[in-house]
């Protein structure tokens, strides 16, 4: 299964808790409903072995169908709205693209 995996930390503006509530009501349900998506995860980094994380968030994208995805969810209107409203809360981002192996 390919995945997406963004890493990222939040803008100087935002909050954990504003956040946290973004995603509850607005991010997470949008990008579970996108086609070619399978689940969406959200995980808050608390703690890293031998040192601190660079990132403090880390977005994993399950998806059924990689080409899917990248054909018609990211050039929805809600796609690229999402991604208007979403670019500013956050910084210091990557995108990783993957395969699941186990």
């Amino acid at each position: 299964m390919a995945k997406r995996i963004i890493l990222y930390n939040l803008a100087e503006h935002m909050t954990d808790e504003a956040f946290k509530e973004y995603v509850t009501s607005e991010k997470g349900p949008l990008i579970n409903r996108l086609p070619g998506v399978k689940k969406y995860e959200l995980v808050k980094i608390t703690g890293a072995m031998g040192g601190k994380s660079p990132y403090n968030y880390a977005g994993i994208v399950h998806l059924s169908n990689a080409e899917e995805f990248d054909q018609k969810a990211t050039k929805t209107k809600e796609y690229q709205d999402f991604l208007k409203k979403f670019m500013p809360m956050a910084k210091d981002m990557i995108m990783l693209s993957g395969e699941e192996i186990f």
